[in-house]
């Protein structure tokens, strides 16, 4: 009777219940296996996405933002760097060395097009993100990237040298429209899905009217009107940040003496007023740095250093709603303080930049004892979870060649693809009625 029970189907159940299971996990295994790898968690504060393989990896039709990139002429570019290509060649052959390198100093805070153009020219076996592919055929593209230096033009040659009679700069911008317009993709699309780099506030100053239908990525909008610049198309990058980053960093609320720290112009014009009413509040208060600076000499260094040792730095309006100060503070470890009722912050829908900056409306910042009260309120737990957010997220504000996938290229190229669907809703709609379009159905 044993033997009988033994071998009952009541007992062979648990056996065939483990086959069961086993069977179901390994049907979902292989589904996942055949879909592909899993969407990366979102920037919502607890979790950076990673970022893809480089290398061969870097598939258009699998990896991330398709590109299509115009061969401007070098004058264009790397030519604006003293670089000339030989036998006629319009990119500097980056499997064979190192790129030219950018001017240093001020110049290099709105280098943005220079680091988003040399991603794009990056050999394979040397990239290591696909934030970025760069197609060959345009009609697989998601968006056209223009590879024009306009920083570093307007910094450079927008002043008229005699005996000419136009500056260096202009021409430069005429040239470009001039290229634009004749081009089958800019006449496919009207250049909605043209992007344009145009990080100083001054650059493309005289065609951005011309280009109002493309996507900027700008330092902020503060001098552009909404109809040529605005959240819903266009892209906030950060500043190259100019001071040196402060790696592995262990000071803690107790090793940053300085309460606040300011060091720079005081006296600014527009809505940098609020500068100098600041100075003449905070001069004398304990524990605060507050003085004119330059980056002249040594002013870089002597900045870095005191922001190194600084528990809260100014971020203040200037001549713009925006200014390098927040990624100077940002690299320094020291926890931002936003007096700025305009700016607009890079990635601010997948970061919460309250969690590592203090935001304090004008209005209340010129307070008589207002400011330096809030911060002396502001306990040693909550700014150390404040500095241990600002730590973690200092990477994403870096630029470097090659881009690091989760690095400032990598949140830019992530930010353009988060407004193609918006960007390609518009231009579909744009063809309802479109002759061309007609033309192609017939």
């Amino acid at each position: 009777m044993l033997e009988m029970a033994d071998r009952s189907p009541h007992h062979r159940r648990p056996l065939f219940l483990v086959f069961f299971l086993a069977a179901i996990a390994f049907f979902y295994f292989t589904c996942f296996s055949l879909v592909g790898e899993p969407a990366r968690p979102g920037m919502d504060g607890s979790a950076e996405p990673e970022p893809r393989t480089g290398g061969p990896g870097c598939d258009p039709d699998r990896g991330g933002l398709r590109v299509f990139m115009y061969d401007l002429p070098a004058e264009f570019h790397f030519g604006l760097l003293g670089w000339t290509g030989a036998g006629g060649a319009v990119w500097p052959d980056l499997a064979a060395g190192e790129p030219p390198a950018y001017p240093g100093g001020l110049n290099l805070q709105h280098s943005i097009e220079y680091w988003l153009t040399l991603d794009l020219l990056t050999p394979p076996s040397r990239r290591r993100g696909c934030g970025a592919v760069r197609v060959n055929d345009s009609s697989r593209a998601d968006v056209v990237f223009v590879p024009f230096f306009s920083s570093l033009s307007y910094n450079r040659h927008s002043k008229i040298v005699p005996p000419e009679k136009q500056s260096r700069n202009r021409r430069l911008q005429e040239g470009l429209i001039e290229f634009l317009v004749g081009q089958r993709e800019w006449k496919r699309s009207g250049g909605r899905d043209h992007i344009i780099v145009a990080h100083h506030p001054n650059s493309m100053i005289d065609s951005r009217a011309k280009l109002f239908a493309c996507m900027f990525i700008l330092a902020d909008f503060g001098r552009y009107p909404p109809s040529i610049a605005n959240v819903d198309k266009d892209v906030v990058a950060p500043y190259k940040h100019v001071v040196r980053t402060f790696l592995n960093d262990s000071t803690g609320y107790h090793g940053r003496p300085t309460l606040l720290y300011f060091q720079g112009a005081i006296y600014r014009k527009d809505g940098g007023f609020i500068r100098q009413e600041l100075f003449y509040l905070l001069r004398d208060e304990k524990e605060v740095h507050f003085s004119f600076g330059t980056a002249k000499g040594d002013g870089v260094r002597r900045a870095g250093e005191g922001m190194r040792g600084a528990k809260y730095c100014l971020n203040v309006a200037g001549d713009t709603p925006s200014s390098n100060r927040l990624f100077d503070a940002i690299a320094s470890g020291c926890v931002p303080v936003v007096i700025s009722d305009d700016i607009e912050l890079p990635f601010e829908d997948v970061l919460d930049y309250s969690e590592f900056c203090v935001f304090v409306q004008a209005a209340d910042a010129v307070k008589k004892s207002f400011l330096v009260g809030l911060l002396r309120g502001i306990s040693a737990q909550h700014w150390t979870r404040m500095w241990a957010r600002l730590k973690a997220v200092q990477g994403l504000f870096e630029y470097s060649y090659p881009a690091q996938g989760d690095d400032a290229v990598g949140m830019i190229w992530r930010a353009v693809a988060r407004k193609v669907p918006a960007l390609r809703l518009k231009l579909h709609r744009s063809r309802r009625f479109s002759s061309s379009v007609l033309d192609r159905t017939l």
